[in-house]
């Protein structure tokens, strides 16, 4: 079942100190292809930390692992560190300010399963 939530990509202190050791870095890939989310959201999708999930819009479509947030999402509300993930969701428009929109993004998300 896909449910409707609101992702909000940001910056990490993980990701800043992944950075500086190289963008193809397990530490750095992992950090910003986790998906974080209210307890209650996981379970609304039916899926526990540390599962593939399907995440997408009318701009892209990325596979990311899920992740527990640590109290700061409220329900309906997702969080993923600035990255490759994060930026095939954000559309082209600028508004003119020569820069996408990239907070408060509609998206869809649904576990992966194996069958």
């Amino acid at each position: 079942m896909a449910v409707e939530s609101i992702l909000i990509p940001g910056r990490t202190s993980r990701q800043g100190t992944t950075l500086n050791e190289g963008k193809y870095t397990d530490g750095y890939k992992e950090e910003v292809s986790t998906l974080l989310m209210h307890p209650d959201d996981l379970e609304r999708i039916g899926a526990t930390a540390g599962d593939q999930l399907r995440v997408w819009n009318e701009h892209g479509d990325i596979t990311v692992t899920s992740g527990l947030d640590k109290g700061e999402c409220p329900p309906g509300l997702v969080f993923i560190s600035y990255g490759d993930c994060s930026s095939r969701l954000m559309g082209g428009e600028t508004h003119g300010s020569g820069m996408p929109t990239s907070k408060g993004i509609d998206v869809e998300l649904t576990p992966l399963t194996d069958g």
